[in-house]
């Protein structure tokens, strides 16, 4: 299918809505208020990875993880698995276009009603329970169209085992609905996809185009309703701007980053935030040291959702829940989707003794890992009852089979994952510290319902004849650390902000008391859930998130339309087989970096460049501007006559404003033919500055390689002139009709220079080789150009 997201440089300074993250309810809240004829824009964290892009073995695994540390952070920022190591819990989510729906296992069920009488929840929300909300679930079962497992599929040995487990043990067991597709066609917003191959491989990313992430749905539909995506774009923190909000962002895709530049800026009527749980309170904690008054309940009530996980290890059952990774899923028995059966233990006499139980399937690029971690963990925490000790002796045998003979046999092969979610007490922090959130939750393991939780799982691992494994960081050895993988609360809704941070609709709290609102702020994600749902969350989420959407078109007057087009109309994916898929050098090769030049600049002398630099030192009037240059086609800007690439960043510059400009719409012509100097070359940069206050500038700068020594060659490239006026006419090195605001000179220095080169990236290429030869036709047309000029 075709890419959604746009590069950086197209931007725009303003929308009337920002979606910060692309998760269920970003995407949701973008879908449904671009369809409501609004302008939409989505910054989004992590980057845009279609089927056939998502890491298959070990080391491509390794690579797409971030881990955040309590004393350090590793790995890329963008990095797919966003694993955040606790003292008493650890966290995993998403991180991509398209959230945690990339890398969770689709299950769409609903919480117990009696979830929603809990008197945590907002009045405004448990009246519209049987109506608003209502309509929210049937609108996102809709679009995401989950479904169980089908009867005619092919029969799977983990599903069998753990049915025969809740057979044994008289529990009821079912097929819960999962977002995955089961039949090749285009689904409900013409998005062609393929029916699952049953890899198992549902956790590290769908190859297939088989599962239903919102790259397949509400993305899609927002991008055909005119919204805007950008990836590799954190958002830091958010200030009040007259009627309108500023989002403060940074590039940690571009190789701004590399620079340490400045924040980037966006402006916006409406501010949504939907980075989840972590990314949503990070940004309302960040905003609140910045000055913005919010409720004192910003980072309480965090919950793990009851989440618990354990192995039923080396069973007498086979169960083949190890996914194929980069293996042919045909050649082999199937594993089928991540989750495909459910013991279900909620509907309690008491509510908060309820447990919901999945089985599981390990990523086959993590296959190779589990028979060493699974025995040591037996040996060291495991608990296991024998039968006699022919029964001991099999086992011991199917572990050294396992050892020797990989995942895929043995021990391994007869282990089914176990997945639990339960109702904890809520009472985890969330907090800023050295810049990152953190959480805080002493005991959080030892609570009575992780003890139920355990022992249903112990329960079916005896009935399996197999040994009860903990998930190897939860034992003792680590203190008992628990990992969630569905982390709600911290910017809870509530009837006020003596209890909450946002109100029954999402929208925040203004002061730390009574229940006034900022207009146009709104959190829309796992993190307003005030408690444990006991139950796969997904489908609360996006129901929530369309009962937010419906209730900001509502205040807001604005006509919402629900019908969706005809899948031959709104068709714009195609078939994706990632027994071949199509490499990535079939989009072309394109490059970007980052320049960062300091000078001085004049408003008061602006009709000769060089005084007006000296004028505006004399001023102590700097300018600063850093951006990045990014070209989607570089053989195509090769072969122009314009040479030109697109660039957006940020700007300083006190005599036009105090706080910084973002950069936006910015054009880039790479040694172009100079008309005024015969021989000379142009180094050009056009673009837009916009000011915090919302006053909007134009600048005009150009590099001029004259013909001439060799020696002129360091100073003319890296010496820029600058032109800034209040219209976009206003034309460099040529004198300029429009009014013009100033002028000044800038230089990049060496160690700026030396800093360009590490940000030098060629795109798309599908090997070191590739990459090697792009970049060498990059440098042999500079070095073509140079040579033209100074030779």
């Amino acid at each position: 299918m075709d890419r959604l997201s746009s590069p950086l440089a197209d931007i725009r300074d303003h929308y009337q809505v920002v979606v910060v993250g692309s998760g269920y309810g970003g995407a949701i809240l973008a879908s449904r208020l671009a369809r409501a004829g609004q302008s939409v824009c989505i910054l989004e964290r992590g980057r845009e990875l279609h089927p056939g892009e998502y890491p298959e073995t070990q080391a491509e695994i390794l690579a797409q993880a971030q881990l955040n540390l309590p004393d350090a952070r590793l790995g890329a920022r963008t990095g797919l698995f966003d694993l955040h190591i606790n003292r008493q819990l650890d966290v995993l989510v998403g991180c991509g276009l398209g959230g945690t729906s990339l890398i969770n296992a689709g299950v769409a069920l609903r919480p117990e009603p009696r979830v929603f009488d809990d008197p945590l929840w907002p009045e405004g929300l448990r009246a519209d329970l049987s109506t608003v909300l209502e309509e929210g679930y049937k609108r996102a079962t809709e679009m995401l169209q989950p479904v169980p497992y089908p009867p005619d599929f092919p029969s799977l040995d983990k599903l069998n085992a753990l049915s025969k487990a809740a057979g044994a043990l008289r529990l009821s067991f079912s097929r819960p609905p999962v977002a995955v597709a089961f039949a090749d066609g285009p689904n409900m917003v013409g998005i062609e996809q393929q029916a699952c191959r049953l890899c198992g491989d549902c956790a590290t990313g769908c190859n297939y185009s088989a599962k239903n992430t919102l790259l397949m749905n509400y993305l899609p539909d927002a991008k055909a309703h005119g919204a805007e995506m950008f990836t590799g774009l954190e958002v830091r923190e958010i200030r009040r701007s007259g009627h309108g909000w500023i989002i403060h962002f940074q590039a940690i895709d571009a190789g701004l980053e590399a620079l340490e530049s400045p924040k980037l800026l966006v402006s916006a009527g409406i501010v949504i935030l939907a980075a989840g749980t972590l990314g949503s309170t990070e940004i309302l904690l960040r905003s609140k040291a910045g000055g913005l008054p919010l409720s004192d309940r910003l980072g309480h009530r965090f919950s793990a959702n009851g989440d618990l996980q354990a192995f039923a290890y080396n069973s007498a059952e086979p169960v083949n829940g190890v996914g194929y990774g980069h293996r042919d899923p045909s050649r082999g028995e199937p594993v089928g989707p991540c989750i495909s059966g459910m013991i279900d233990r909620r509907f309690q006499p008491d509510l908060a003794r309820g447990v919901a139980i999945q089985e599981g399937a390990v990523p086959g690029g993590l296959a190779a890992l589990l028979p060493s971690i699974l025995a040591s963990t037996a040996s060291a925490a495991g608990d296991a009852t024998y039968a006699g000790v022919a029964d001991l002796v099999r086992r011991k045998s199917r572990e050294l089979e396992s050892l020797l003979g990989g995942p895929r046999h043995g021990a391994v092969r007869n282990t089914l994952t176990l997945l639990a979610m339960a109702h904890d007490d809520a009472a985890g922090r969330l907090t800023l510290e050295g810049d990152r959130i953190r959480v805080h939750w002493p005991g959080a393991a030892r609570q009575p319902a992780y003890e139920r939780a355990a022992a249903y799982l112990k329960q079916i691992a005896v009935s399996l004849g197999a040994t009860y494994v903990p998930n190897p960081i939860w034992t003792g050895l680590t203190d008992h650390n628990l990992l969630t993988v569905h982390p709600l609360g911290g910017c809870v809704m509530a009837d006020d902000a003596a209890q909450g941070v946002v109100n029954h609709k999402g929208q925040v709290f203004s002061s730390t008391a009574g229940d006034a609102v900022y207009e146009g702020l709104y959190v829309c994600d796992g993190s307003i859930i005030p408690r444990p749902l006991g139950i796969n969350p997904l489908l609360t989420i996006s129901a929530l998130a369309e009962r937010c959407a419906a209730l900001i078109a509502r205040d807001y007057d604005w006509p919402l339309d629900y019908r969706l087009r005809a899948p031959e109309a709104a068709n714009s994916g195609h078939r994706c087989d990632r027994l071949q898929p199509a490499p990535s050098s079939a989009r072309p090769l394109g490059i970007q970096f980052t320049e960062s030049f300091r000078g001085h600049f004049s408003t008061t002398c602006a009709q000769d460049y060089e005084a007006a630099a000296a004028q505006g030192e004399r001023e102590h009037s700097p300018f600063e501007l850093t951006i990045t240059v990014r070209c989607e086609d570089l053989e195509r800007m090769l072969s122009q006559p314009d040479h030109e690439a697109r660039f957006a960043g940020k700007a300083s510059a006190p005599a036009l404003s105090r706080q910084p400009l973002a950069v936006t719409q910015g054009k880039f012509n790479l040694l172009m033919a100079d008309p005024d100097s015969v021989g000379g070359r142009l180094i050009r940069y056009r673009g837009r500055l916009t000011s915090e206050e919302g006053a909007t500038f134009f600048f005009d700068a150009f590099k001029r390689l004259r013909a001439g020594s060799l020696r002129d060659a360091w100073r003319d490239s890296t010496t820029v002139y600058l032109t800034v006026s209040d219209a976009p006419e206003a034309s460099a090195p040529s004198t300029a009709p429009a009014p013009v605001r100033g002028r000044g000179i800038l230089h990049a220095s060496a160690d700026d220079f030396e800093r360009q080169l590490t940000t030098l990236e060629i795109l798309n290429a599908a090997s070191s080789r590739e990459r090697l030869q792009a970049m060498a036709r990059f440098g042999e047309f500079l070095a073509g150009a140079w040579f033209e000029t100074y030779g």
